[in-house]
């Protein structure tokens, strides 16, 4: 599977340009105004099993039970992979944990969350990782701030690594869920419900999450290996 079609902007001719990307030193004024636009009316929130363990950590939830009571899962049909998204509050369309006008997860909040107003593109294959401004539709203005001090302020450098091996794994999955049929093969159906728990669910939170991770991913290859067709 290779990436996306990256975001990008129109031209005068209606043409698709890819958004310029932003190096550490490049100016990023912008500083949030606390209004809560970016949390009403989401319903389009993925998150990593990253972001599933540190809200768990911070709710004291495990993990399935959390995603159970505020997530919505499914397969997704282009691939097969698992795909966990934030159940919107059913009265006001709301991120769930957005109350009285404020974030109650604010410090474990999503990536997507703490990425804003940013973009974040990662290479499938090395790895590597990339951000673009989208243009907000809020904020005060913050002079002299950096990218790289934007990064470090939202707490999107501290997991940067763990973030781009989360897309790196997601894409050669997608990869092996492709070649052994797509998703509407029975085994790989099979096989998206069991990568879920690996990716998502199988943690125990007083453990660090990359270490688990990683142990996940050597017991789920084995358990590929089974049921999947060999390529």
């Amino acid at each position: 599977m290779r990436p996306a079609p990256q975001p990008g902007r129109r031209d005068l001719s209606g043409a698709l340009e890819p958004l310029p990307r932003l190096k550490p030193g490049d100016p990023l004024p912008f500083a949030c105004a606390g209004c809560g636009d970016c949390c009403r009316h989401r319903e389009d929130l993925v998150l990593s099993g990253y972001d599933l363990y540190r809200l768990a950590r911070w709710t004291s939830l495990p993990p399935r039970i959390l995603a159970r009571a505020f997530c919505r899962f499914y397969l997704d049909p282009d691939t097969g992979l698992p795909v966990l998204l934030l159940k919107p509050d059913p009265k006001t369309r709301s991120c769930p944990f957005f109350e009285a006008n404020s974030c109650v997860v604010h410090p474990a909040r999503p990536l997507a969350c703490a990425l804003y107003p940013l973009g974040q593109a990662i290479d499938p294959d090395t790895g590597a990782v990339e951000y673009y401004l989208q243009p907000p539709l809020c904020g005060v203005p913050a002079e002299g701030r950096t990218l790289e001090q934007y990064l470090k302020d939202a707490g999107v450098a501290d997991r940067q690594g763990i973030d781009a091996r989360w897309a790196v794994v997601c894409t050669r999955l997608a990869d092996r869920l492709l070649a052994a049929g797509g998703p509407d093969a029975p085994e790989v159906q099979m096989a998206g419900r069991r990568i879920a728990g690996a990716l998502y669910y199988d943690y125990s939170l007083r453990e660090e999450f990359y270490p688990q991770f990683q142990q996940n991913l050597a017991a789920l290859e084995h358990l590929l290996d089974r049921m999947l067709p060999q390529q």
